[in-house]
């Protein structure tokens, strides 16, 4: 295997015996080998397309195949040799693109050897290390963001054709002879891509549960059993809640569904009551200590405990071998009715973290509605500098650089967030700049686009553009979907944003010279030097 897809690849380089997410050689191989099927799916859906023709299954399925392969979503062997299947067939009930096709349109496995045979073929491709191979891994890589975000506006029924041949027309394109200066302009493409699936996403959830309202989230423990739901998928959770209603039962977010309590669509019920634990790398001691039932929606999931094993549940695009998945068609109804016995049966939840409130919610309407106040206390020199620390959460120690940056921001500083990076210092007694909240979350990490709809705002307000503003970018990055927000942000125009805590391996130097002398992209250091060189004192 070969994979250095995510920011805490094997040496900086790449994972080549076992993943560090806990990924084996063969989910690796499945993975690999889906993927190259759906490169033969875009082949030879761009050029049916072209003549008219669509295959209905072919987007949906491409979208959620590569949202499966995203770092953390699913480690079950047996869902991908199912996928690759239902790929063959999908491609194979296209019509062929021509009589010179890639081997990715022809290629089928006779058995689990021709498969291992191709993923190995796959993975020494990916290991080439040159700026052709960097712009074709940076490009799956973001497709990969896009058809997370477009998995979850589809399922709240928005969908965009343009979005969907984008996918295929990117996904082909790896396995055809483009130019670095071709691909290039399909890297930068694909963020301007990944902007409107963003929009179409806050669309989606916005017109279904209403615009999120700055909210403070209770994170102590009540005395009931209870279900925690994590991951990102809001239908799942409309759905959770309306069927634990009246149950006796508690229901917890975790990770990423925090911001869900923001929204007026779920404060209605009164059972929903608060967030339990923090971001996905400390699954491990809350998942255990929560003592009921887990239902993770989509990513982040990472090999359980035997200690909770029997009590978690996968849905949609998760799943991980040996353990429950409650199934359902792409946006359809599920039955939790197995998750609420076995909560009826559960004790209550161990209490964790320090029981501080949390404030969320501060996506574009929130804060818009206070623009006048923000916007006053800039001119008035209460608020000198916006800091974007927008991004991921992870394992490594040295991700504690982020608490020790937003502790020792000066007081007249604001945090602007989304994803679970915030899980590192919404905790931390920041305080309030003339009653705004020095964090602002707007939410999920598909929520950066109301960070840069605020940052539009303010740009207008000011009359400058947006890298005139007094904003910086200290961001830290995980899995793929950052790297679709990363590229969203360069398509905007946003230059000198750091990236940390390491630069992505599959950025050759050659690419990773074109990000720094175009957009200004610098790795983090210390957080005396960043502190200096982001928030310059005045």
């Amino acid at each position: 295997m070969f994979c250095y897809q995510c920011e805490e690849t094997a040496r900086g380089t790449g994972c080549t015996t076992r993943g560090v997410c806990g990924k084996s050689e063969e989910i690796a191989g499945l993975q690999d080998t889906l993927i190259y099927i759906c490169k033969g799916i875009a082949v030879r859906y761009v050029a049916a397309m072209n003549s008219g023709e669509r295959n209905r299954e072919a987007s949906p399925f491409v979208a959620e195949s590569l949202f499966a392969t995203l770092t953390n979503v699913n480690f079950d062997p047996a869902y991908f040799h199912a996928k690759i299947a239902e790929a063959i067939a999908i491609r194979d009930a296209l019509p062929q693109a021509g009589k010179s096709e890639p081997d990715a349109c022809r290629w089928i496995p006779k058995n689990d050897a021709d498969i291992a045979a191709k993923a190995q073929e796959i993975a020494g491709a990916a290991s080439a290390g040159d700026d052709l191979a960097s712009l074709r891994a940076l490009l799956v890589f973001g497709l990969k963001g896009v058809a997370a975000y477009y998995y979850h506006a589809a399922a709240l029924g928005y969908t965009d054709a343009g979005i969907e041949s984008f996918m295929h027309r990117a996904l082909a394109s790896t396995v055809t002879t483009l130019s670095p200066g071709a691909m290039t302009e399909l890297v930068l493409e694909c963020g301007g891509v990944g902007v409107t699936t963003l929009a179409l996403l806050d669309k989606a959830n916005t017109t279904h549960y209403g615009n999120p309202e700055i909210t403070s989230v209770k994170t102590t423990v009540g005395t009931k059993p209870g279900i925690l739901i994590t991951g990102h998928d809001l239908k799942d959770l409309q759905q959770l809640l309306d069927q634990t209603a009246g149950t006796g039962l508690d229901v917890y977010t975790h990770g990423e569904m925090l911001p869900a309590h923001a929204y007026p669509a779920f404060k209605k019920y009164p059972h929903f009551i608060g967030n339990y634990g923090g971001s996905w790398p400390h699954q491990g001691i809350e998942f255990e200590s929560f003592n009921g039932p887990i239902l993770v929606t989509t990513n982040c999931i990472i090999p359980p405990r035997d200690s909770y094993r029997d009590r978690i549940f996968t849905t949609g695009p998760a799943g991980f071998s040996g353990v429950a998945h409650i199934a359902g068609s792409r946006g359809g109804a599920k039955d939790f009715s197995e998750i609420v016995a076995l909560a009826k049966t559960s004790t209550p939840p161990v209490p964790t973290g320090n029981g501080r409130d949390l404030i969320t919610g501060c996506g574009h309407d929130a804060v818009l509605r206070i623009a006048g106040t923000v916007i006053d206390a800039v001119k008035k020199g209460e608020i000198r500098r916006f800091v974007v620390m927008a991004g991921c959460d992870g394992r490594q120690s040295e991700r504690e650089y982020y608490t020790k940056f937003a502790e020792a921001l000066p007081k007249s500083a604001i945090i602007l967030t989304a994803g679970c990076a915030k899980y590192r210092y919404n905790s931390l007694e920041l305080g309030m700049i003339g009653g705004i909240p020095r964090v602002i979350d707007a939410g999920q990490c598909n929520d950066c686009y109301s960070l840069v709809v605020i940052a539009q705002v303010l740009a207008r307000a000011f009359g400058v553009g947006i890298n005139e503003l007094p904003i910086s970018y200290n961001i830290a990055w995980y899995e793929q979907k950052a790297a679709l927000v990363l590229l969203a942000l360069l398509n905007l125009g946003v230059k000198n944003i750091t990236l940390g805590p390491k630069l992505p391996a599959f950025v050759s130097p050659g690419i990773l010279k074109v990000l720094v002398n175009n957009f200004g992209i610098a790795p983090n250091t210390t957080v005396e030097a960043d502190m200096a060189r982001l928030v310059p004192v005045p």
